[in-house]
């Protein structure tokens, strides 16, 4: 879903995604967040086979701030959102956040670089995406 300029992705949690005491392990915000972006990519009509196929790039994470406000716990249906904040040259980043309901558990934001799968040196975003993005 895209609603105002922000992609949501629904999450079940997992046996497999929580400690011993059933909440969510902190590393896995960070795998239901890498789900969000590619699904949010292909909301754009791509996906990021294709963008090393066509473009010959692919988004790799420079850095990243996290803040945990609440946890999450087994079974619980989240949200996951996406939106972008900023494209550079050759960056994007985006605010992500965790919710369930309207509480908000996690909070993001992403740096992603733009690299050549070829030298794996950064490169401009390409224009298409750059312009998909803006709309």
């Amino acid at each position: 879903m895209n609603k105002g300029g922000i992609f949501s992705l629904p999450v079940r949690v997992y046996f497999q995604d929580t400690d011993a005491g059933g909440v969510v392990y902190h590393a896995n915000y960070l795998n239901f967040m890498e789900r969000a972006r590619t699904e949010w990519l292909r909301t754009y009509g791509h996906s990021n086979a294709g963008l090393m196929k066509e473009f010959g790039v692919v988004f790799v994470v420079r850095s990243l701030k996290l803040d945990y406000l609440k946890p999450a716990l087994l079974d619980d249906m989240l949200v996951v959102t996406s939106q972008i904040k900023d494209i550079g040259r050759s960056r994007v980043t985006l605010l992500q956040a965790v919710l369930r309901n309207d509480e908000v558990l996690v909070e993001a934001e992403v740096h992603l670089v733009s690299i050549s799968i070829k030298s794996f040196k950064p490169v401009s975003v390409p224009e298409m995406l750059r312009e998909q993005w803006r709309k």
